[in-house]
């Protein structure tokens, strides 16, 4: 009798043992993966990689690498850095929020609800703030210029990195630096100008900061989003380390004042853990009120011309597909990237302390999900 009822606990001690085993050699699997990484490019200083798999009971954090090319600080597996156009996904969930309790509509024009300096600013350059609506500010499909990937934007920021930058210089920036693009909803064309007006309609709607209301309406606290905060307008919180260093070829952009892209388009700084624990929440339903509402935010946008896969992009969010598998997805400036893979239910998030490695990203996040389809 003894040995019968042993029987079943053996076998769970012998399941749980191999599972461990398993676990233990997917870490060491990816702890190789950017290991090899940093010995094939000796311009990267660090890599932060996070795996969130609730399905198989995976949450890793790994690093590879040091913090400061100056004193050789190891990088720490939570780390945080400026997540830059990272932050899209946040406002644009947080718009969405404000929709869900009747605060705005995505087809208001956007006329309604941002300032009159800034409207009379655009308005200068031809823009029609009657036909672009909220809507057309999420998917990038407003026609606005892109002042941030104006080249006098960016020799302004390189020539005085600790200029502190207004959202209302940005936005005569892109007035001053280039036109109209194309009518609103006929193309997509990526403009960090449309989510500083995103941001400032947050502002606006909500009468708060733009940390405080993003904060507020995706629900940090609640979904554990203990080392994510709007840099300059908040505090670090108490437990989070402090930010890595991240660099522009080979320039250590630490001291770089954040509000050169501080109001929308990004401003955000986060861990790699965190922002795979973000995502995990928004596609497994636990940020939205209502289902619909991320049905809509990942509906494909149709325009008439301009569409190619590498466009595909929903509110806040790409899509794309490989190996027939889809991936909601977006990346940062300094090298971040956070990916949700449905099939996997999983989340990656990798970020890479040198600037421009975009391909490399996209090959850790592919050889990362094979991993993980293999466990």
């Amino acid at each position: 009798m003894k040995k019968l009822v042993l029987l079943p606990f053996l076998l769970l001690i012998s399941y749980s043992s191999v599972n461990a085993y398993q676990a233990e050699e997917l870490k060491l699997s990816l702890q190789e993966l950017i290991d090899n990484a940093i010995e094939q490019d000796s311009t990267i200083p660090g890599i932060l990689l996070h795996v969130e798999a609730p399905d198989l009971d995976l949450s890793y954090s790994i690093s590879s690498g040091v913090s400061d090319l100056s004193t050789r600080a190891p990088l720490p597996e939570n780390g945080t850095a400026r997540v830059a156009s990272n932050t899209k996904t946040y406002i644009a969930v947080s718009v969405l929020r404000l929709w869900e309790q009747g605060m705005l509509e995505p087809d208001d024009p956007i006329s309604k609800h941002i300032s009159r300096k800034h409207a009379q600013i655009l308005k200068s350059d031809g823009y029609d703030l009657n036909k672009i609506t909220i809507r057309h500010l999420l998917t990038h499909t407003a026609g606005l210029f892109d002042h941030a990937g104006s080249n006098t934007y960016i020799e302004k920021v390189f020539a005085d990195p600790s200029h502190e930058w207004t959202r209302t210089e940005q936005v005569q920036g892109c007035v001053d630096w280039g036109d109209p693009l194309f009518e609103p909803g006929e193309q997509f064309s990526y403009s960090d100008t449309g989510y500083i007006l995103l941001g400032e309609i947050i502002e606006n709607v909500t009468e708060k900061s733009l940390g405080k209301a993003v904060r507020e309406l995706i629900g940090f606290k609640k979904l554990g989003l203990n080392a994510t905060w709007w840099e300059k307008t908040e505090q670090k919180p108490t437990a989070s380390p402090e930010r890595i260093h991240q660099y522009f070829q080979g320039m250590d952009t630490f001291n770089f004042d954040p509000s050169l892209d501080l109001y929308g388009g990004g401003g955000l700084v986060a861990s790699a853990k965190d922002m795979s624990r973000f995502y995990q929440e928004l596609f497994t339903g636990n940020v939205f009120e209502q289902s619909s509402t991320l049905d809509t935010m990942i509906t494909k946008v149709n325009f008439p011309k301009g569409y190619t896969p590498s466009s595909d992009y929903r509110m806040g969010i790409f899509y794309f597909n490989f190996n027939e598998m889809d991936m909601y997805s977006h990346s940062g400036f300094w090298s971040t990237q956070a990916t949700y893979i449905p099939e996997l239910d999983a989340s990656v998030s990798i970020i890479i302390t040198q600037f421009a490695k975009g391909r490399l990203i996209n090959r850790l996040l592919i050889e990362t999900a094979g991993l993980l389809e293999d466990y």
